[in-house]
């Protein structure tokens, strides 16, 4: 089976499989709803922008795709299908960049989409008066491969550990440890706080909350390109797994 038929092979998977189906389209309306929450109670600092107002729900959105990528891999573990699947793709690496390929351009859409809906309700919703803009271009873009990443290494994650839970408390420790245990480290907190999930979307939004004291010194621009070097990091290793390890 070729990379090209694998691809359309988890296209088709995604739209016919309920939970995977149903779970990105949940994701990405979780921050629209947040945007209007937000804007209809007004709980915002004054210096924060409508951009990162609206984008409240984000991290909400993007746990949920990190979740659903972990189960595009986990689902199969379980139920069994995924022996077949490399019977018929013994190359197994391209059978997981193939899965890799998918996710990470079914979240970025999905999150792109969110996000631009989030900002025009945001607009709808907040006095332009008080809160400035922000930014939104092309912050949106950066904050949809933020999604992608997540949404890929849940993906990394379900191939490492091979089961649903397990797959769901790494991706969730993956988005909050960090800022919990950053400032612990020192020297190496820019590394870790700054570059987490959490804090990319942050700093791309703009938001009052990306103190360096908080978030660390590096810009979201820098923080974005590590987030996406330990996710190269992860997708080696998990391919070295997935082709070592009997299914």
């Amino acid at each position: 089976m070729s990379a090209r038929n694998m691809i359309r092979s988890e296209l088709i998977k995604i739209r016919t499989v309920r939970n995977l189906r149903w779970l990105p389209i949940a994701a990405a309306l979780l921050v629209p709803v947040m945007a209007v929450f937000v804007g209809l109670t007004g709980s915002l600092n004054a210096d924060d922008t409508i951009l990162s107002g609206a984008l409240t729900g984000a991290i909400l959105g993007m746990a949920a795709l990190g979740v659903w990528g972990a189960l595009v891999i986990t689902s199969e573990y379980s139920s069994g299908t995924l022996t077949p699947i490399l019977v018929a793709a013994p190359a197994r690496h391209t059978v997981l960049a193939a899965k890799a390929v998918v996710v990470a351009m079914v979240a970025f859409v999905a999150a792109l989409l969110s996000c631009t809906v989030a900002l025009g309700l945001g607009l709808l919703t907040l006095d332009t008066n008080v809160f400035a803009l922000g930014q939104p271009m092309p912050a949106l873009l950066g904050i949809a491969v933020a999604f992608a990443a997540v949404a890929v290494l849940g993906t990394v994650c379900g191939t490492a550990v091979r089961s649903s839970a397990g797959a769901v408390v790494v991706v969730v420790g993956i988005l909050i440890l960090p800022e919990l245990f950053g400032p612990l480290l020192g020297g190496l907190q820019p590394w870790v706080t700054g570059a987490a999930p959490s804090a990319v979307l942050i700093k791309l939004s703009q938001s009052a909350d990306a103190a360096p004291e908080l978030m660390g010194s590096l810009g979201g621009w820098p923080s974005l390109l590590i987030l996406l070097g330990y996710t190269a990091v992860a997708c080696v290793v998990a391919a070295v797994l997935f082709d070592t390890r009997d299914t």
